[in-house]
């Protein structure tokens, strides 16, 4: 019984550096393409392309809503937030890297807005639920925004305060999404990438709170 509590323990708290895995300084291989577009997911970017990062529980899904959203010029699943350089995915699993699944999102601003891309993020999970998402437990599957530049970093943390008042007003929690600039990221392998264009019945445990997120007039 103490080991299985001793491991719950692990997955839902944060690993102090003493305790992160030791990782490694290689990379982990990748794939080169997007499945779907054939787009380079370590670019070059086009001239004036943007990025984004969120983590909203299981990337498989999550990734998918991004990569079919217009404007959207490619995307890519991995690691950030965490401690452990260049972790594999049975690693970040174990909570013991300290790392979310996030999903990058390079976005052309003429045609898709980061408002938009953060009323995806609100609407499309549960971020009242601290550690976890649905079934999915344990920090690598928290609510994460990792911020590019100030205005990100401003419209992010104003759309958590106009979504926490749609929330509350509809009987629901605290949301417990971190917000911050963007850390290192690290892609996930291969066959992590674009996993659901791969296997079109694969897992996902995204679910939506059901209240929609009214984006303040600052970000929108």
């Amino acid at each position: 019984m103490f080991f299985l509590s001793d491991m719950l323990n692990r997955k839902l708290n944060l690993p102090k550096p003493s305790e992160a895995l030791p990782g490694r300084a290689k990379a982990i291989a990748t794939a080169p393409r997007h499945f779907v577009s054939k787009r380079p997911l370590k670019g070059p970017y086009p001239d004036g392309l943007e990025t984004a990062m969120f983590g909203l529980g299981c990337f498989w899904g999550a990734e998918r809503l991004f990569w079919q959203t217009d404007g959207v010029w490619v995307t890519a699943v991995g690691y950030a937030g965490g401690i452990t350089p260049n972790p594999t995915y049975q690693e970040t699993c174990t909570g013991l890297t300290g790392h979310a699944e996030v999903v990058l999102v390079v976005f052309d601003p003429q045609t898709v807005s980061y408002a938009d891309l953060l009323r995806l993020f609100w609407e499309s999970h549960d971020p009242t639920q601290g550690m976890r998402q649905g079934n999915d437990v344990g920090t690598a599957y928290r609510s994460a925004i990792y911020t590019s530049g100030d205005a990100q970093f401003q419209a992010a943390g104003a759309s958590r305060e106009a979504y926490q008042a749609s929330l509350r007003n509809a009987g629901h929690g605290g949301i417990t999404t971190e917000i911050a600039p963007t850390p290192a990221f690290y892609f996930a392998e291969a066959d992590h990438q674009q996993y659901l264009a791969k296997n079109p019945h694969g897992y996902c445990n995204l679910k939506g709170t059901g209240i929609g997120c009214a984006m303040p007039a600052a970000t929108s």
